[in-house]
């Protein structure tokens, strides 16, 4: 279908342009890399998820020293698991703000990996997957095809300068 047949709707503001559907810029199908980036992203704030329940748990269940050390750090790494959650959501709807959440989510997540690899244990394959998938994220946000299909514009380019 050409873009002429896809129906398009405007919103009050003449410049806030979305398909049927709802999504922002939307033009065309999703391409792959977005939807595996946003995978990628839902990956690791599941990963946070269960890690911070685990924590939380072992914080409840342990030493009164460790309880609030336990219990502080398990509800730190559920509230940020929202971060790369929130990401993969905005992704996969094609939301321009949601590149943010998840470059920074990854550029994070390396100095993580540094110091599993950094580990004499079971940690170091931890270390390796979290690096792999955080290299792959990030090549896969920065990709002109995932800039292109969230609708985000080069510096100082607004729809305002294109239309000109």
């Amino acid at each position: 279908m050409s873009s002429e047949q896809n129906p398009t709707r405007k919103t009050t503001d003449a410049t806030d342009v979305t398909d049927a559907t709802g999504a922002e810029g939307a033009v065309g199908p999703r391409p792959r890399r977005l939807t595996y980036a946003a995978a990628l992203s839902a990956l690791e704030g599941l990963a946070l998820l269960v890690g911070g329940a685990w924590m939380l748990v072992l914080g409840v269940t342990g030493d009164g020293s460790d309880r609030e050390t336990g219990i502080t750090g398990g509800i730190t790494v559920l509230v940020l698991a929202l971060l790369p959650l929130l990401a993969a959501r905005g992704l996969l709807l094609r939301r321009s703000w949601s590149r943010g959440p998840a470059v920074i989510t990854q550029i994070l997540a390396l100095p993580v990996a540094y110091n599993l690899l950094q580990a004499d244990s079971m940690a170091i394959p931890a270390g390796i997957a979290l690096a792999v998938v955080a290299v792959t994220s990030l090549v896969l946000l920065v990709n002109p095809a995932t800039t292109q299909a969230l609708d985000i514009k080069g510096p100082g380019r607004t729809r305002e300068t294109e239309q000109r």
